[in-house]
């Protein structure tokens, strides 16, 4: 279930919060010092000491130091965690070996048919599973149940030899095993104080988001009947490293951060993180920090971007050594139907499964039901907590008008069911807590006139059943682009299923989260970017079972330009679904990539006015970070990325962009690709060269790309276009869009 009401409530109560507290310049707050890359001759004791004397120097006062700092870390890069002051921060920030000191927040956690979608099939002979085998994914999650039957490891080998991480077993946690071959949890900011202290998942999401990436096929499954098929993860043989950074829905930055340091080190191939908040500058964000030494080490990461739509520029995980992935819906919906006393069956949408135990119910609507004691407060029709009557509600299905959870308020009076409105279609089913439908508004009135045109009106509320419609579409809960930070690389990058996807699930909870709720399975199905993410991730590691040594800019280009288009647009286009819904068989040969290497986001990151000093500490070397010694990238991004976006900084300026990429040969040895460009009256795109005529394999070719047109008038926000390299095999597309500045100074 989408936890977007509950996002919104956590992060008002922050703000508040904040507001209350920002100015108690006495009270020590959870910050995090970044000082880039590891030197290879500090050893972690080194790093320790080096981080106390730090402290010390900050705090004056060596005894309160070594009180403050949290954690320290330093497998994978440098920097540490402390209870610090405002002019403590102000010291630090100051030093010439920090990068970065920013707050520790805390963000927030954002299948039996999703991969027969996809194109990657049970039955894919295109398939090396000896090296699937060992490959290994790390998630950074809420934990891991692996009692689940999508993680038993019967007919596993033995664990990769290249693997160094640890299985921590503690409450509710007796071990990993094959297939499962790491976990860990982390507290480091005291943000599950509450709650079982070990790798075991007490939400479902990790657990959920771990099966969509390795688990293996489990035939018959379904939740309680919905949804009946065989779930299995993309990459079933590969193996699966939890590192808990999540308690409830709260992830700090220092947790996110520890378990980075940790799965980089470990050995993991792929990280999936379906994790994200505001976006902030790239070197005061975990999750960036992180990727980019995981980047470093050749590890691709796969983020959710966030399900703050359908509003534009509420991207979130926007670095570009990012796989940012958005949420789409599969050829597959959830409808539960209403059936009145007069015949009349009226759709809705929800995951109900209830079988009803009874033919037909008794029917009220709220207002019919409302308890009229003097200091009673709230509207009855809306079924408000406290605004009904128990004895008028008991043994009957109740027609509330809006969503505000009126299920679990009805439960509680003993009420047979509810069906509740929605002012407009929802592309996403809900799973209510008694049996329960939402319907749309008008379907609504009909409700309601056959509730006060009958003496005895009755309804039953039948089981979910499964339907098919058009797809693929994007989620309108997915967070859209462009992105805030850099808004001239087109995020999310890419899309993939993301609504009411079937996967593993933990016992430890029920499938609603209410404690009333007495329903618990193994599988559950869920919607968010959340379950987009590992899907990504695990398309990923599909790839690189294929091409081990490929990049991760190149297995992400691969994903990119030989996506799917949506099916369905909306008015977003590709600020919502980037390149696409992903395609994993097509991605295996993609023909040609955009790679990337360190230098060249060594110059992007001088392009975006980082100076030598902060870029030497990033990559830990002083000879070869001069910003100097780099000619910059010509073009207006600045990044040879797969999506070519341009933001007009003045909204009334003629378009003029040109755009600087090269490809790299990753298909035959002779292949010739002529440039095809779709683009909309108005927009004109030119190709220079718009032949490339390779000759051997890993050869580089560049081009230029020239677009240019009228100012956007009468309301248009963006205009887009599609490039296309195409041979007599391969089709390597990419998008081509400029926009408005939406945010004008």
């Amino acid at each position: 279930m989408l936890e977007n009401d509950l996002v919104v409530l956590i992060f008002s109560i922050c703000f508040v919060v904040s507001l209350v507290h920002g100015s108690n310049n006495r009270e020590r707050k959870s910050y995090i010092v970044y000082m880039g890359e590891v030197r290879g001759s500090q050893t972690t004791s080194a790093l320790q000491s080096h981080h106390h004397n730090l402290l010390s120097s900050a705090i004056g006062d060596a005894k309160l130091a070594g009180e403050s700092r949290i954690h320290s870390y330093g497998k994978s890069f440098n920097g540490f965690a402390a209870k610090l002051l405002p002019y403590e921060v102000k010291r630090l920030s100051e030093q010439k070996s920090v990068i970065s000191v920013f707050p520790s927040t805390r963000q927030t956690l954002d299948t039996t048919r999703s991969w027969n979608f996809l194109g990657l099939l049970e039955t894919q002979k295109k398939r090396n599973q000896h090296t699937e085998s060992n490959i290994i994914v790390g998630v950074l999650d809420s934990g891991i149940s692996v009692d689940c039957p999508s993680f038993n490891d019967e007919g596993f080998g033995p664990v990769p030899a290249k693997w160094r991480g640890q299985c921590v077993k503690g409450a509710n946690f007796t071990g990993c095993n094959k297939k499962v071959i790491g976990a860990k949890f982390y507290n480091l900011d005291n943000a599950g104080d509450e709650q079982t202290q070990s790798p075991v998942d007490n939400e479902g999401h990790g657990t959920h988001t771990s099966s969509i990436i390795g688990g293996v096929s489990v035939n018959d499954a379904s939740l309680y009947g919905i949804a009946r098929g065989t779930a299995r993860g993309g990459v079933p043989s590969s193996r699966i490293a939890m590192y808990k950074v999540c308690w409830g829905v709260a992830c700090t930055d220092v947790d996110v951060l520890a378990g980075f340091d940790d799965a980089i080190a470990d050995g993991v191939d792929i990280i999936s993180i379906s994790i994200s908040g505001p976006p902030r500058d790239y070197f005061n964000d975990p999750i960036s920090i992180g990727s980019f030494h995981a980047m470093r080490k050749g590890i691709l990461t796969s983020c959710s971007a966030g399900n703050e739509g359908p509003y534009l520029s509420t991207v979130q995980n926007v670095s570009p050594w990012i796989l940012t992935v958005a949420a789409s819906g599969i050829d597959r919906q959830f409808r539960t139907m209403v059936k009145l006393g007069n015949g009349k069956r009226i759709p809705g949408i929800a995951i109900n499964t209830f079988s009803s135990k009874k033919r037909m119910y008794p029917l009220v609507d709220g207002a019919q039901a409302a308890n009229t004691s003097a200091g009673v407060y709230g509207n009855a029709s809306a079924c408000d907590y406290g605004s009904l009557r128990k004895d008028k509600v008991k043994g009957k299905i109740v027609y509330c008008l809006g969503r505000n959870d009126q299920d679990l308020t009805i439960g509680e009076l003993e009420g047979a069911g509810t069906i509740m409105t929605l002012d407009s279609l929802s592309d996403t089913a809900f799973i209510p807590l008694i049996p329960g439908a939402y319907a749309l508004q008008h379907n609504g009135d009909k409700i309601s006139s056959y509730i006060n045109s009958t003496k005895n009106p009755v309804a039953v509320i039948q089981k979910t059943r499964t339907v098919n419609i058009e797809a693929p579409f994007i989620a309108s809960f997915s967070s859209r682009g462009p992105p805030i930070i850099n808004p001239n690389i087109l995020k999310p990058d890419l899309a993939a299923p993301g609504i009411d996807i079937l996967a593993a699930y933990t016992r430890q909870t029920t499938i609603t989260g209410y404690p009333t709720d007495n329903r618990r399975d193994v599988f559950n199905i869920k919607s968010g970017t959340s379950m987009a993410c590992p899907h990504v991730a695990a398309a990923a590691a599909y790839i690189k079972t294929f091409h081990p040594k490929w990049s991760p800019a190149a297995i992400k280009s691969a994903l990119m330009t030989t996506a799917t288009p949506m099916k369905i647009r909306d008015e977003t286009a590709e600020l919502g679904s980037g390149s696409g819904q992903i395609n994993p068989v097509k991605a295996v040969d993609p023909g040609l990539v955009y790679d990337l290497n360190m230098k060249s986001y060594i110059r992007f990151l001088c392009k975006q006015g980082y100076n030598s000093t902060s870029v030497a500490l990033l990559v830990g070397n002083n000879k070869h970070a001069n910003c100097s010694n780099f000619k910059l990238t010509n073009g207006s991004d600045g990044l040879n990325y797969p999506t070519l976006l341009a933001c007009l900084i003045d909204p009334n300026a003629a378009i003029k962009e040109v755009f600087a990429r090269t490809l790299t040969n990753v298909g035959r040895n002779n292949s010739v690709y002529k440039a095809n460009v779709v683009a909309p009256p108005g927009l004109y795109v030119k190709v220079l060269p718009d032949t490339l005529n390779f000759t051997r394999l890993h050869q580089k070719l560049s081009f230029k790309v020239v677009v240019k047109g009228d100012s956007m008038k009468n309301g248009v926000s963006f205009v887009s276009g599609l490039l296309e390299w195409n041979n007599s095999e391969h089709s390597v597309k990419s998008p081509v869009l400029v926009y408005r500045n939406l945010f004008p100074v």
